[in-house]
């Protein structure tokens, strides 16, 4: 099915309303969940800077690998996001489902949210990872790089949501437009991809770096797949609707991985074609 079409049958939730949803019982846990999570970090900051195996090189190493991992821990966390659950869920639903579902309304709306309401979720899902970080012994190179490795990764995590905010500004600040343009951080068009119904690509919002290999291999696509077989649910119904969900998914069954689809081409392009036969028909 065409995409025009699934587009056509899209039916979502009230902006407003869904914006309601955001009581003060869940700004007190997001406040409580920022400030545990610098607690952490900056107990963790502490550990590894006593540490004789925290050369520059494995700090420096553990840093950017972090970088890399928290694009992909993004995509994979939006992802759940966009494509599971309800508004409804008791806790989750209007602590971690509603933004995403609010989201994709008024994708504006994020940009007039405070720090606290763009970063606490991030935060409270960062914690026990930070918690794991913090009681690794530091006895060695390796456990040194394991600690500083996840401490990384989850600040980049908290990060990202401040960096998907300033992907939505108009007028970001000088250095934030820098930063986007030469894609160390998401840029406003690449993360526009994203934005096109049904909502169903480019989910990494660190950086955005893993959005087109994980496109490539229909990464996102086979996991949806997978849980639908062994769950039953319909991924995205909560977020676009019935209908168009129903029409994703048969889309998507009919479809092949980008990288399939460039096997078959190189591989008929390389495969010589027989010639034709020289015997004289009978």
């Amino acid at each position: 099915m065409k995409t025009q079409e699934i587009e056509k049958k899209v039916r979502q939730q009230d902006a407003q309303v869904l914006a309601q949803g955001y009581s003060p019982a869940i700004r007190a846990m997001e406040i409580g969940a920022i400030v545990s999570f610098i607690a952490l970090e900056a107990a963790l900051v502490y550990r590894l800077w006593g540490s004789p195996y925290a050369g520059t090189w494995l700090l420096l190493s553990a840093v950017l690998l972090g970088y890399l991992a928290a694009d992909f821990v993004s995509g994979f966390v939006h992802w759940l996001g966009d494509t599971w659950g309800s508004t409804e869920m008791p806790v989750l639903g209007k602590a971690l489902i509603r933004p995403f579902r609010e989201h994709h309304v008024d994708e504006k709306a994020i940009t007039r949210h405070d720090f606290v309401e763009t970063n606490g979720n991030n935060c409270l899902i960062s914690l026990p990872v930070a918690i794991l970080a913090l009681c690794m012994p530091m006895s060695s190179p390796g456990w040194v790089f394991c600690a500083s490795f996840l401490g990384a990764m989850i600040f980049w995590v908290m990060a990202t949501n401040q960096f998907h905010k300033w992907s939505h500004m108009d007028a970001p600040p000088a250095l934030v437009g820098f930063l986007q343009r030469v894609h160390l951080i998401l840029p406003p068009d690449h993360h526009r991809i994203h934005h096109t119904q049904p909502y169903n690509k480019y989910y990494c919002i660190t950086v955005g770096w893993l959005n087109k290999p994980l496109t490539m291999v229909h990464f996102f696509p086979a996991a949806e797949r997978l849980i639908t077989w062994v769950t039953g649910q319909l991924p995205r119904q909560d977020d676009i609707g019935d209908e168009a969900a129903r029409a994703l998914v048969a889309a998507d069954n009919v479809s092949e991985a980008p990288v399939v689809q460039a096997a078959k081409e190189l591989l008929k392009a390389t495969t010589p074609e027989k010639p034709a036969s020289s015997r004289p028909s009978a």
